[in-house]
């Protein structure tokens, strides 16, 4: 059976003993390219060049800084690994992002526009890339997922590099305290707690939230600045974790009801954020994000209109120069390709 062995993030100096010792004769060590430094370090033993992983030998020891490791491990999945798997996972993880912490640190010592930075200048990026991981999301494209994400992940090292230079915190106490407090809020998989739908966890979650902040009020943690809907999501949750909801589905169904036949007899903005208030609570009782449904529905309703402009644009007429009803029957015909 194939052997994939981790030899540490990558330099010679942190390469595990263990790794030294699985890679004695007799064993056949093949690598990817290896760094001078580290192959020096592995001496006497040379790796063969590792090809094609389907053409491996039979007892193969395979060899490479964590990252690669992993990923090779990942692609071997009959594999035994040194460490074991989900070690090596951890390993794997913890270069890659201390590599982005290390690029993070050089930008913000070698770069002009990095040194001028402080947190209140970097916020704004980090909305704009929290959207726009929304927005790879809606799109269902993986990769694009994964961009952004890097994106957003990257602002979160930025910032955490800002609070190392003052001394508050680094990234490592970041992510230990981000550990803790799930670890805390989820008693339910790290304590006897009980809970088997996801409705129960966010009980648990609001709870455990209201115990740590008792002196702050049923409203606690809750930004003025927040876009709306997040607003009045998390405003919702908050009663909701002291009793306070708005009962079932069908009750929180009957409410937006009333709330839109209110605004029917008396049109107006009041009666208006009642209807959108009222909304976010059914959101609440589906378990659904209205943020994420929202952008949902105006997605496919830009792509109606634009499919809606291209029929029309085939048929010799402009969309944007016809009547509204005459716009309207191509968004209808462009509906059917839904």
């Amino acid at each position: 059976m194939t052997l994939v062995v981790g030899l540490g993030p990558g330099g010679p100096d942190a390469l595990p003993a263990a790794a030294i010792a699985a890679l004695a004769p007799p064993a056949r060590v093949f690598a990817p390219p290896l760094p001078e430094g580290l192959l020096a370090a592995l001496a006497p033993v040379v790796p063969e060049p590792l090809g094609d992983l389907a053409a491996l030998p039979a007892g193969a020891v395979v060899a490479a800084p964590d990252p690669e490791a992993h990923r090779i491990a990942t692609a071997l999945p009959d594999a035994t690994t040194l460490p074991v798997r989900d070690a090596l996972r951890d390993r794997a993880i913890g270069a890659h992002v201390a590599r982005l912490a290390r690029v993070g640190r050089r930008l913000r010592r070698d770069c002009p526009w990095d040194r001028e930075q402080d947190a209140s200048t970097i916020v704004p990026h980090t909305i704009e890339e929290a959207f726009e991981v929304a927005d790879a999301v809606a799109s269902g494209d993986a990769a694009k997922q994964a961009d952004e994400i890097g994106d957003l992940l990257f602002q979160a090292v930025f910032l955490a590099q800002l609070l190392e230079e003052t001394g508050d915190a680094d990234l490592g106490t970041v992510a230990g305290g981000q550990a803790d407090k799930l670890i805390s809020r989820h008693p339910h998989v790290y304590g006897d707690a009980v809970a088997r739908d996801a409705g129960r966890v966010l009980e648990l979650w609001e709870r455990r939230k209201r115990e740590d902040r008792a002196d702050q009020g049923v409203f606690h943690d809750l930004p003025a600045g927040l876009p709306a809907l997040a607003y009045a999501t998390k405003a919702q949750r908050r009663a909701a974790a002291v009793g306070f909801v708005f009962g079932t589905t069908a009750d929180a169904l009957d409410q937006l009801r009333e709330e839109v036949a209110e605004l029917t007899a008396d049109p107006c903005a009041a009666e208006l954020g009642d209807v959108l208030f009222a909304a976010v609570a059914v959101a609440g009782r589906l378990g659904a994000d209205p943020e994420l449904a929202l952008r949902g529905t105006a997605l496919r309703f830009r792509g109606r209109v634009e499919r809606a402009a291209a029929l029309a644009a085939v048929a010799g007429e402009r969309f944007e120069e016809l009547p509204p009803e005459r716009q309207l029957e191509w968004y209808a015909r462009g509906r059917l390709d839904d």
